[in-house]
C-alpha cells in the first residue's frame, strides 16, 4: 500500500517538474513566435499598419476589432530610435516587447498628457553614453531602455465606433519610428530653441 501511494506522488511530481519545464521552455523555442511571424511584413525601424483583425487573415492571435494596430520592428544596433506617435481621439497605447516576446514598457496617452507620444529607445550601453546637458532635463524627453537590441513596438488607437476606424488608422500612419542621426540630447536642445 505505501508502495502504491509513493508511486503515485513520484508520477504526480515527475509529471509537474515536466509541465513546468515544457511551459518556461516553449517561448525559447517556438519557431513561430510574434517576432519571426512579422518579419516578412514589416521593415525594421519603421512604421508598418497591420491589417483589420479578422478571425481568417489575423497576423496575430486575440487582435481587438475595435483597434487599429501598428509595429515598429527595431533594431538598436544602427543608434538609438526615436518614436513619435500621435494621440487619436478615443484612445492610443504604445507597448513595448523584446524579441522574445517579454513586455518591458507601456505608455498611453493620459499618461504622456500631450498630444504627440515622443520618447527616444536605447539600450542601457548608449543612454550611457549619451552627453549630460543641463539644458535638457529629464523632464524634457522620455528616454527607454530596452533590454535586448531587437524586439517589437506595438501601437494601438481605438475606434469606438466602427465608422471610426479609418480616422483610428491614419493616426497611426502618422507614427514615425526611425534611428536617430544625431544624439538625442542635442536634438532636443535645438529642438527646445525654435
Amino acid at each position: 500500500m505505501i508502495r502504491l501511494a509513493f508511486t503515485i506522488i513520484a508520477g504526480i511530481v515527475l509529471g509537474l517538474v515536466v509541465h513546468l519545464v515544457s511551459v518556461l521552455a516553449l517561448p525559447r523555442i517556438a519557431t513561430q513566435d510574434a517576432y519571426s511571424r512579422l518579419t516578412p511584413m514589416t521593415k525594421v525601424n519603421g512604421v508598418t499598419q497591420l491589417p483589420l483583425a479578422d478571425p481568417s487573415t489575423s497576423p496575430m492571435p486575440f487582435m481587438d476589432p475595435a483597434f487599429a494596430l501598428a509595429i515598429c520592428r527595431y533594431d538598436l544596433s544602427g543608434g538609438p530610435i526615436k518614436l513619435t506617435v500621435p494621440v487619436s481621439q478615443a484612445y492610443t497605447s504604445v507597448s513595448f516587447y523584446t524579441r522574445n516576446e517579454i513586455a518591458y514598457y507601456a505608455i498611453n496617452d493620459r499618461s504622456a498628457g500631450r498630444k504627440v507620444i515622443e520618447l527616444d529607445l536605447m539600450t542601457e550601453a548608449q543612454h550611457s553614453e549619451l552627453p549630460e546637458d543641463e539644458e535638457v532635463t529629464a523632464a524634457d524627453r522620455l528616454i527607454i531602455d530596452s533590454p535586448t537590441t531587437t524586439g517589437l513596438i506595438l501601437m494601438k488607437a481605438l475606434a469606438p465606433e466602427p465608422g471610426l476606424m479609418p480616422q483610428a488608422q491614419a493616426t497611426l500612419q502618422a507614427a514615425t519610428c526611425a534611428t536617430q542621426t544625431e544624439p538625442p540630447a542635442k536634438a532636443e536642445t535645438r529642438r527646445g530653441r525654435r
